[in-house]
């Protein structure tokens, strides 16, 4: 596959693709693959974490969830996405934190 460090791009969009076609544990595997070359690729944490939260593995869709306010602490949707996924893992107190710094950041911008 695709050196993601030349190009990361090109395993997001074939991740896309896969996703697209049904096969949402081969775009979960592709991600996985891109993250490890690339730790710091906000997209590919936050489609893990979308897709490992909707094959039901939350811990880990926790993890890449929470990844991506690390990456992008100025960036609200950042908050914002941890809340929703908080919020689908069942977490509802963490999700509401979340959201609030979403809101804390938006009003600052």
């Amino acid at each position: 596959m695709a050196d993601a460090a030349a190009n990361p791009n090109l395993l997001l969009r074939e991740a896309n693709k896969q996703k697209a076609a049904g096969d949402l544990e081969g775009a979960v595997a592709t991600l996985e693959q891109l993250v490890e070359q690339v730790p710091t690729h906000v997209a590919a944490h936050v489609a893990l974490s979308t897709y490992l939260e909707r094959l039901g593995r939350k811990e880990e869709a926790l993890e890449h969830a929470k990844k991506v306010p690390e990456l992008e602490p100025d960036d609200a949707f950042s908050y914002t996405h941890l809340s929703v996924i908080c919020q689908r893992c069942g977490l509802i107190p963490e999700a509401e934190d979340a959201m609030a710094k979403a809101r804390m950041i938006q009003m600052r911008g």
